[in-house]
This record gives structure tokens, C-alpha cells and sequence, in this order.
């Protein structure tokens, strides 16, 4: 999990929203990433995406059975859909995500009968630090509207992670 917060702190640096992932395998790191929804205009470069697809390409299959992904957030919908599809057996998490966690504080994917595949859950893992880092970066981006004289923009102001 230190290694996911690592990347969230690259994805700090460049703008974007900072949230960091690490793929494992057999105790050795697979696949990483972090957001860059703003520095590539990309609205699926999420860092479990990032780190699903390069775990993929290591492996040699889309098939992440044995694979544990440990996240600094809780995933959305799109990236709880992608592990369920990749067959990720574990997920490890820090922060819950309020606004559009998909692992049980909006919706619950990962553990959905329903599907074919369900994902084991650890929650809460270095919560805090996580945390600090998502705050860091809606406290720069309200002081940044400020600034320019124009409010926040309505997902920085409305933000409560807590």
C-alpha cells in the first residue's frame, strides 16, 4: 500500500486526482499506476486501469486470478467492473469513496452474486494517508479558484471525505 500511495503522489504532482494502485503476484509487483485522467485527456486512465492493464501485459494474460491489487481509494464503477472482468482475486483499499465507491459505500460490485467473478475486499488500509493526499488536492484546487476569482469547482467544494 506505501508503494500505491507513492504513485497517488505522482498523480498529485501533474494535476490530477491523486490516487495511486499497485498490482502483486506472488509478492512481487506486477503492474502500477496512477491517475491521469487530466495529463492524458483520458477519462479511463484511473490508476487501477493503469495497473490492471500493465499487471495483464506482465503476466501474459487478462486473467489476474492470484492477483491482489492494493488501491489508495476506493474504486468507481468502471475500475470495480474492470477487476471483475480481469478475474482480480483481492483488492486492497485505503480510503472509502463517498461520492462513487463501488466496493459498498455507493454500490457494491466486487461482491455481487450476480456476476460471474467476485473480488475479496480489505478495507481501510492506511485510510488516513490516503485521505491526506485527497484532501491536499481539493484544498489546492479551491484555493486555485480563489485565486482566478471564480468558485470552486462543485466536485473540490463539495468534497467530504469524511
Amino acid at each position: 500500500m506505501r508503494k500505491a500511495l507513492t504513485e497517488a503522489e505522482q498523480a498529485l504532482a501533474h494535476g490530477d486526482v491523486p490516487v495511486g494502485a499497485v498490482a502483486v503476484h506472488g509478492g512481487i509487483i506486477v503492474g502500477q499506476g496512477h491517475n491521469r485522467k487530466e495529463i492524458d485527456a483520458d477519462p479511463t486512465a484511473h490508476a487501477e486501469v493503469i495497473a490492471l492493464r500493465e499487471a495483464a501485459r506482465t503476466l501474459g494474460g487478462w486473467r489476474l486470478v492470484g492477483v491482489t491489487l492494493y488501491c489508495t481509494l476506493e474504486p468507481c464503477p468502471m475500475c470495480a467492473g474492470a477487476m471483475v472482468a480481469a478475474r482480480l482475486s483481492r483488492l486492497v483499499y485505503g480510503a472509502d469513496d463517498p461520492k462513487a465507491g463501488a466496493a459498498g459505500s455507493v454500490v457494491e460490485l466486487l461482491r455481487d452474486s450476480r456476476f460471474n467473478h467476485q473480488v475479496a475486499v480489505t478495507r481501510g488500509v492506511l485510510a488516513e494517508e490516503a485521505l491526506a493526499l485527497m484532501e491536499r488536492f481539493f484544498a489546492s484546487l479551491r484555493e486555485k479558484a480563489t485565486m482566478e476569482g471564480s468558485p470552486s469547482p462543485a466536485y473540490g467544494a463539495a468534497l467530504e471525505m469524511r
